[in-house]
């Protein structure tokens, strides 16, 4: 059973049952027994034609599209020699009760899913860790890393890419979206260095954002215009053309670099205007891409250690603020993603969804 997203309409979902079918020879069957929501999911959705999210699980009417999700899996039935049947898997999955994949360039501590359709798009993205031999992973924890890890990750390698280039000169980092999951990590990382954070919010979660000690000020939108002094870079996250433009007029020269993470604001619609942004030009981050050179400069060893060790602490600190709540069955999930395209959730909730009997 799949849980479809209409492309077009974000907020509308549609349950579709498969039925399960005889395995060819070279695939493993995973059972999907729980996966992370957060507005992550939402921005693969919104950029899922731009950046091909769409593609790594494609349905049978291109109208309708399966929204990747990370969580763990179970593979219950194999004619693949590289993966057996009972062990756990982590990876990119789709909103569903089980996937197919047809397992290749294994080693021990994973395997990839070579379906030709997904060859086209970044590697990072077709793997699936081995849990048995992952070190990051916590039987006790596996909520933690389904919500947090892949974003932390791109927290991660976003802080890596401004502290590698000394932040670019600049005084501060602004971050939009001061709420979410993937700021919060920029910023805890960022603040861990000693970079002053300014986090950008909305009112309502203006108490929330202050009360997690990470970001040295927080301005709310409406006076994002009054930000200026110093220099700094920038991480959107938000994806709200009004409020990228606020923060490079107030800057203008002095912004050292604005860099495109995410769209939480999707549905925003910007105010109409013919005039050149001032200051440098937004640039899209692509997270493989910083992975692929510090994987060519370090080796994936050590960026496996850098990464665990930053993984580790930042896991403890949200224990503080975390509230892990489970939605079971296609009807809890759908509710929650329509709560989350619509931006009502509380920054403080991480939904683990599961469509599968005995899943979350």
């Amino acid at each position: 059973m799949n849980l479809e997203i209409d492309k077009h309409e974000i907020a509308r979902t549609r349950r579709v049952d498969t039925p399960t079918a005889p395995l060819p020879p070279g695939r493993a069957r995973l059972r999907i027994d729980g996966f992370a929501l957060t507005t992550n999911n939402v921005t693969y959705a919104v950029f899922g034609d731009a950046l091909q999210y769409w593609s790594f699980f494609p349905t049978a009417d291109p109208a309708w599209g399966r929204v990747p999700v990370w969580g763990f899996a179970e593979v219950v039935e194999t004619t693949a020699p590289d993966c057996a049947v009972g062990e756990r898997l982590y990876g990119y999955f789709p909103m569903a009760s089980e996937l197919v994949i047809e397992p290749g360039r294994a080693d021990d501590r994973g395997v990839a899913d070579l379906a030709p359709h997904r060859q086209a798009m970044a590697g990072a993205y077709n793997r699936y860790t081995r849990c048995a031999t992952d070190p990051v992973y916590d039987a006790a924890r596996e909520a933690q890393q389904m919500l947090l890890y892949p974003l932390f990750f791109t927290s991660f390698v976003v802080d890596d890419f401004f502290a590698g280039r000394d932040d670019f000169g600049a005084d501060a980092m602004i971050v939009s979206s001061a709420s979410s999951k993937t700021a919060i990590g920029v910023a805890f990382l960022a603040h861990r260095r000693g970079r002053r954070v300014i986090g950008l919010t909305s009112p309502a979660n203006r108490d929330f954002v202050e009360g997690l000690g990470i970001y040295d000020a927080v301005v709310d939108y409406a006076d994002a215009p009054g930000l200026g002094a110093g220099t700094a870079g920038f991480v959107d996250i938000a994806g709200n053309a009004d409020v990228v433009r606020a923060v490079h007029t107030a800057y203008g020269d002095r912004l050292a670099h604005s860099m495109i993470v995410g769209g939480t604001h999707w549905d925003h619609t910007a105010t109409a205007t013919d005039a050149a942004l001032p200051g440098p030009r937004p640039e899209f981050f692509f997270a493989p891409t910083q992975v692929a050179q510090r994987t060519a400069e370090w080796g994936r060893d050590e960026l496996d250690r850098r990464m665990g060790a930053a993984w580790t602490a930042y896991s403890d600190w949200t224990d503080r603020w975390l509230d892990v709540r489970p939605i079971v069955g296609s009807d809890a999930v759908a509710a929650a993603w329509g709560e989350l395209v619509a931006g009502h959730i509380d920054p403080r909730v991480g939904y683990v969804g599961s469509i599968t009997d005995g899943g979350a």
